[in-house]
């Protein structure tokens, strides 16, 4: 079953559960997916586009990113209201995420991305990250493995 199957089948049963909380979640990820299906039909002129996993896992990832910043910034201003529900949204996004990579893991592409690229300076850094970023994708923060990458090539 594909993800996005599984996102579609999660709804249906938040649908039956009378879970409106779980329901909104799901329902704004089905939004900002179609929104993208919309999107890319549009620059394909009018041919279907079905999304891919990783498609769906990029769309989950900026959603992830943008709950995070309003969950900072509804902490920062004291509204544990709308924090809360920011976090919420978070942990339902979380569950269509993979298992997050260990920084041994991390460590370990890092090197292998660096060495398969031969870089050998910072000035060769988008290739490392060309290498790096589908390897990663939904399974580490793409900014702290570029951090990590930047430190290594500086060496």
């Amino acid at each position: 079953m594909s993800l996005k199957q599984k996102i579609n089948e999660d709804m249906k049963t938040a649908m039956r559960a009378k879970d409106s909380a779980r329901l909104s979640a799901i329902r704004l990820l089905l939004a900002a997916m179609k929104q993208r299906e919309v999107d890319e039909r549009i620059r394909e002129v009018d041919e279907r586009i079905e999304l891919s996993d990783a498609d769906v896992l990029a769309i989950i990832d900026k959603m992830m990113k943008q709950r995070r910043d309003s969950f900072s910034q509804f902490e920062a201003a004291g509204r544990k209201d709308l924090a809360d529900i920011e976090q919420f949204e978070m942990s339902i996004l979380q569950g269509y995420m993979p298992q997050q990579l260990s920084a041994a893991e991390i460590d370990a592409a890092i090197e292998s991305a660096v060495s398969a690229s031969g870089a050998a300076s910072a000035q060769d850094m988008g290739k490392v990250m060309a290498i790096l970023k589908p390897q990663l994708a939904g399974r580490a923060d793409i900014a702290k493995a570029s951090a990590q990458v930047k430190a290594r090539l500086a060496r």
